[in-house]
């Protein structure tokens, strides 16, 4: 079994807000590529809050059969997630507090090693209510204004919802593409490697058919004398 990894996004640092200000919805975003070695197993956790929410994407951009299984454990270690020799795949589960541990096993294959990419989408981190009551302080006559708080925060976090959203997709894009020149390039080996076999066999062929045609007119008389 491979090591054990701590996987906390370095995005949680660059949205730590200052002290006393406000901040949005907190959405965390981070993704990672690694190398599986043949018969191995690495397993990762993810510390999650109380009714949160934990996406996770995973695909396999290299490898024979591109397959893989992947497994994730509650904090109270029962298996939420089990998904047998899969080459991608997409779960969303609502958390409690506590580290999720998911895994990617290869202990099946004993001579292929896979190429894994996934990505973690960690909603709801932040304290919402506390934050919405912290905006609240720093507005005064707002009836006099057509337009209330509530909704221009409901506003920006859906923009900020969906700039996430086409990072997101940009980022499976470039796996995808990935993957997709892999196989191009594993096929392109195998045809040439083929066609090098096949030609060997065919100047082999050729030259057994033309001893044999020269066998057939030789003149056997002279070779008795």
């Amino acid at each position: 079994m491979g090591p054990r990894l701590l996987l906390v996004p370095l995005a949680c640092l660059a949205l730590l807000p200052p002290p006393g200000a406000a901040e949005f919805s907190p959405s965390l975003d981070s993704d990672f590529t690694f190398t599986l070695p043949a018969g191995r197993k690495e397993c990762f956790y993810q510390p999650m809050r109380k009714e949160a929410s934990l996406e996770l994407e995973y695909q396999v951009l290299d490898g024979a059969g591109l397959d893989v299984d992947f497994h994730l454990l509650s904090p109270k270690g029962e298996t939420l997630v089990f998904d047998e020799r899969k080459s991608d795949g997409v779960h969303t589960v609502e958390t409690e507090e506590g580290d999720y541990m998911f895994c990617f096993d290869n202990t099946f294959s004993t001579i292929s090693e896979k190429v894994i990419f996934f990505e973690l989408i960690l909603d709801n981190m932040g304290e919402d209510g506390q934050d919405e009551e912290d905006w609240k302080k720093y507005v005064t006559g707002t009836d006099l204004l057509d337009m209330k708080l509530e909704d221009i925060l409901e506003s920006i976090n859906s923009v900020k919802a969906r700039l996430s959203k086409s990072v997101q997709i940009q980022t499976l894009l470039r796996a995808f593409e990935a993957r997709d020149r892999n196989i191009q390039e594993s096929n392109f080996d195998r045809v040439n490697f083929w066609s090098m076999v096949n030609l060997g066999v065919m100047v082999v062929v050729s030259a057994v058919q033309v001893y044999m045609l020269k066998s057939l007119f030789e003149d056997k008389r002279k070779s008795r004398t």
